[in-house]
């Protein structure tokens, strides 16, 4: 997969180092298009604006000389202006949330019902917003990302918060893998009784107009741009290989809006809801 990333050109001998140095460890199949600029503003976009397709990574280097990437698009306002939407982790900002986490403010932890030795499978990691959530409830996750850019994103902003100051022990029960969810779980290992997992987790891409009024964020704007809602054929197949790849008295958790109908149109034994979200339980009852 190739994809432009846009730096400083200040900034771009270490960040082509570190970056590169990250991407060939893990094995994710990016090819590099470095693109730099003296500033990045308006002006000095347009000359390269042809040449940039969307979405590309913008990669800076914070003040701790750490490298923060964000994945980006690039379009006119109309009035001869370019501008750039960038969406990343951004893992800090949740600081707040995640020391607060419970049952009684997270839907999703009353959903998992999770212990402190709980086994869970993010199998559509995203941003990796709820894995923290899972995590914050003391379960170790196993956060699968099938789109290289998204990997990367993860694996850069779980390197950056294990230096931050009270996240390292919360960064330790995050296993980031650059994998395909469905086949994963066909994979002989995920079917390894001792490798099951307790919960797992699915918040697939669904359409746009599933959300019926609400708004949808600048993230899940660019993300549609990356990735295709999953077709019916595939529904079916992520809720059935996750359902085989539960323990005993275990459950599969899927995310909807409020609205939205079911996985697969499988019904689901449970459901937990707010005024925007859904949470459908598909338990291990053997």
């Amino acid at each position: 997969m190739q994809t432009t990333i846009l730096t400083t050109t200040q900034d771009l001998p270490q960040v082509n180092e570190k970056l590169s140095s990250v991407i060939n460890l893990v094995n994710l199949p990016i090819e590099c298009d470095w693109k730099s600029l003296e500033k990045i503003n308006n002006k000095n976009l347009k000359l390269i604006a042809k040449d940039i397709s969307n979405p590309f990574l913008m990669a800076e280097l914070d003040k701790k000389n750490n490298i923060v990437c964000s994945l980006c698009t690039l379009a006119g306002d109309g009035k001869g202006r370019l501008t750039i939407t960038k969406a990343r982790p951004d893992w800090y900002k949740l600081q707040r949330r995640i020391v607060t986490a419970g049952r009684k403010s997270e839907l999703l932890l009353q959903a998992c019902k999770l212990t402190a030795d709980s086994k869970v499978i993010d199998a559509t990691a995203g941003f990796g917003h709820d894995s923290l959530i899972l995590a914050s409830g003391g379960a170790n996750v196993t956060m699968l990302e099938q789109n290289p850019l998204m990997a990367l994103l993860l694996i850069l902003e779980k390197q950056r918060m294990s230096l931050e100051p009270n996240w390292e022990g919360l960064m330790g029960r995050l296993d980031i893998r650059f994998k395909n969810s469905v086949k994963w779980f066909e994979s002989s290992a995920t079917k390894n009784k001792d490798l099951q997992a307790d919960v797992i987790y699915l918040d697939p891409m669904f359409p746009n107009d599933s959300y019926q009024g609400a708004k949808v964020g600048k993230g899940m704007q660019i993300l549609h741009d990356l990735a295709l809602p999953p077709t019916a054929k595939q529904e079916q197949a992520l809720l059935n290989l996750a359902q085989q790849a539960i323990k005993k008295n275990g459950r599969v958790v899927v995310k909807r809006p409020k609205n939205a109908p079911f996985l697969a149109h499988v019904a689901s034994d449970e459901s937990w809801e707010n005024d925007v979200v859904r949470f459908d339980g598909y338990f291990n009852k053997k």
